[in-house]
């Protein structure tokens, strides 16, 4: 890249790698470094300067050509959370989105409708495992006390050690679960039940607020001190923004590691049923769902049938639409929306002798996608019908996964090949922050190829779903209870 041009540098701490983008505002070129994190478990906790140490190392890699660098913005995930102590060392382990030690929490708070109603609406959050909030209640039984440490995440963290500043944006806030979403403050009654202040917790910024590489930060990323770093937005927020998904009636529908869906609103949209959740974007509100099961139940299958193929391509030899396929429900790590019931059982139900592989592998596609397609109903149920939905992720890979989800949609999808959507989002931030851009709502990235329907599997796919949706009722852990 020319070192003349505007360059911007965004790291990315994700549920599984350490992500850099060295992007170039002039000119839009950019280029990305990629590291996934060592093994730490498969327990949902992970080592906070584990994660830290392997963004910087990225960071450094990236800009090692590249000194000139005129921002950094930072992303991470929803809903992860730590403690520390008062001079903001790790005193516990960072508890990612899939950390579900606080499901025996969640279910006895979600036998009373009235709380479960109430923190909905206040917070846009369901009673489940997932969220902070009953991650620090989980603690406090434990005997880890929040009051005595300050409340932090991944992003939040980082942004700390690379500027000495404690500062959470309120887009990540909003996942906490402690985050009253119309007012955009944490909510004294939550923070009362787990005997913690404002004390505890970051300084609440905007998105696009910036303070200064300090000399620890400067050392960790070899740059020089004082170039203006933006706090962490969630990915999920960024992802809008790197879409060009801010306008009214674009959903962006990813099917990932996990899955998600999400429209952009100008106020806080709230389900009847509680089966949507609504936090804040960098630029309004999203209305969304999420699951918990989409690349991951691939990666699952593969690994576990060991003798099978590895490749997408390998995998799908042979396989073609079929009426005898397993139901698999896609809940190996609990469900999120629209149920949000942490000890949903997940797997194979109606599997017969006769089944081979490939019939396994098609359930599992089947069954990511029969959840994504349960929350999508709730979705337009609330916002009314898209005009226009963008598909992303792992899934584009595959070009049959990526017909049988317009197929089962029964919707043209119009393919997003932006790999790194937040990132970019990130990067559009500093964008604006340049004055290049004149509004994040005026980014519009390239488009893909339409994928349509074929309407003569609809039939097919509706039978599959009523199959999916039957073994989905008997599934619930609550209910095995």
């Amino acid at each position: 890249m020319d070192a003349s041009h505007t360059l911007c540098l965004v790291l990315e701490s994700s549920t599984a790698s350490a992500k850099a983008m060295l992007y170039d505002l002039t000119s839009g070129d950019y280029r990305v470094q990629i590291e996934p994190y060592p093994a730490m478990g498969n327990n949902g906790a992970q080592d906070p300067d584990v994660v830290l140490d392997a963004l910087c190392r990225v960071g450094r890699m990236i800009c090692e050509d590249e000194k000139d660098i005129a921002f950094i913005a930072l992303s991470s995930t929803w809903h992860s959370t730590m403690l520390c102590d008062r001079d903001m060392h790790p005193a516990t382990p960072v508890y990612q989105w899939s950390y579900t030690g606080a499901a025996d929490i969640c279910r006895a708070l979600r036998k009373d409708d009235a709380f479960v109603d109430r923190y909905y609406r206040r917070t846009g959050c369901m009673v489940n495992a997932a969220y902070p909030y009953f991650k620090l209640l989980h603690l406090k039984d434990r005997g880890v006390d929040p009051a005595t440490h300050i409340v932090s995440d991944q992003g939040s963290y980082n942004f700390h050690r690379l500027t000495g500043q404690f500062a959470t944006t309120e887009c990540v806030a909003s996942g906490t679960g402690l985050l009253d979403i119309t007012l955009k403050q944490f909510d004294p009654e939550l923070m009362d039940d787990l005997h913690i202040t404002l004390d505890n917790l970051g300084q609440l910024v905007p998105y696009d607020n910036s303070f200064p590489l300090n000399r620890t930060g400067a050392d960790l990323l070899d740059l020089p001190s004082g170039i203006p770093v933006l706090p962490a937005n969630a990915d999920g927020g960024l992802t809008q923004i790197g879409s060009g998904a801010l306008r009214d009636g674009v959903m962006t529908l990813s099917v990932g590691t996990s899955g998600a869906m999400r429209l952009t609103t100008p106020s806080p949209l709230l389900s009847p049923r509680h089966d949507t959740w609504c936090y804040l974007a960098p630029k309004g509100w999203l209305s969304g769902a999420a699951t918990s099961g989409a690349c991951n139940c691939v990666d699952w299958f593969r690994n576990s049938l060991s003798a099978t193929p590895s490749s997408y391509r390998d995998l799908e030899n042979g396989v073609h639409d079929r009426e005898n396929t397993p139901v698999f429900l896609p809940f190996l790590s609990g469900e999120r929306c629209p149920g949000w019931d942490d000890e949903r059982s997940g797997g194979f139900t109606g599997l017969k002798p006769w089944h081979t592989y490939q019939d396994m592998y098609m359930g599992v596609q089947e069954g990511v996608l029969f959840n994504l397609f349960q929350c999508y109903g709730s979705i337009v149920e609330l916002n009314g019908e898209p005009e226009t939905v963008m598909l992303s992720g792992g899934i584009l890979k595959s070009a049959l996964w990526t017909q049988m989800c317009a197929n089962i949609f029964g919707r043209p999808l119009v393919s997003c090949h932006i790999e790194q959507s937040s990132m970019l989002g990130a990067a559009m931030i500093c964008s604006e922050q340049a004055g290049i851009l004149s509004g994040l709502e005026a980014y519009r990235p390239s488009t893909g190829t339409v994928i349509t329907p074929d309407t003569g599997t609809s039939r097919l796919y509706e039978t599959k779903f009523a199959r999916y949706l039957e073994a989905y009722q008997r599934s619930s852990g609550e209910i095995a209870r």
